[in-house]
């Protein structure tokens, strides 16, 4: 029986390679998206092409009220798609940037952040596990940010933080199900992430280049096939790991 993903924030960046290189390794996904219904399903298409089955469901995990009624549409989606009525792993993907200061931060701006990278994670982790199979996987989504500090992420990285210890919380908790958890942090990487910022800007990518050990900043296919393979039955040992792929940033 083939394994099942559900990766959230998937029709772009990150969350899409992700979904494609478990595609590749003979996985099935299940995407979600916030808004982009279109390039979602871009996504599904590509991994079906690949002989893979794939489902798009529409997922705001900043609001904490639509968990159940997502787990509603997620089990009729393995029961139609799968004959199923579970799924194997979850990756929480899905997030967003917000830049600025401590001084300068508002409570909107705060409450944003922690709704979509902690609360969000803690609560549609908690909704969804009773169709998490037993023996799955949790990979949670962190950030370089979380060992070093750059002026402006205070609050996105506070929430990575509180992330990183709930991984290792659910990993003790769930290890009686034989369900491992664990953390990806990236780097700097291209993507749109804060309007691609890092992507586009020269001044700011030649810094993060340059305090790089390998000498250039990170691109998508350098953190999809980590998190892969972290799903794959070679790495079922792997747990409670706060794992770093920036390249060697500030080392």
């Amino acid at each position: 029986m083939n394994k099942i993903a559900l990766v959230t924030g998937a029709s772009r960046g990150l969350g899409r390679n992700t979904a494609l290189h478990i595609a590749k390794q003979g996985g099935d996904v299940i995407v979600t998206y916030q808004s982009r219904e279109h390039e979602a399903q871009a996504v599904v298409d590509q991994i079906r092409a690949m002989g893979r089955r794939a489902l798009a469901l529409r997922l705001d995990v900043g609001d904490m009220r639509s968990f159940a009624a997502f787990a509603d549409s997620l089990r009729e989606g393995l029961r139609d798609t799968w004959n199923r009525d579970s799924f194997d792993h979850l990756v929480n993907n899905a997030g967003h940037g917000d830049m600025a200061l401590v001084a300068d931060t508002s409570e909107a701006q705060f409450d944003a952040l922690v709704d979509v990278h902690f609360k969000g994670v803690f609560f549609l982790t908690q909704a969804l596990l009773p169709m998490l199979a037993d023996g799955g996987r949790i990979v949670n989504l962190s950030s370089g940010l979380t060992r070093m500090s750059y002026p402006g992420f205070s609050a996105y990285a506070a929430a990575k933080g509180a992330v990183e210890v709930l991984s290792v919380y659910l990993a003790k908790e769930l290890g009686g199900r034989g369900i491992a958890v664990n953390t990806v942090a990236p780097g700097a990487i291209e993507t749109d992430f804060l309007g691609g910022a890092v992507r586009d800007t020269p001044d700011l990518n030649h810094g993060f280049k340059s305090s790089t050990a390998l000498g250039r900043v990170g691109v998508p296919d350098d953190i999809g096939p980590v998190i892969a393979n972290l799903l794959g039955e070679d790495n079922r040992w792997i747990n409670g790991q706060r794992i770093e792929v920036s390249g060697g940033y500030l080392i």
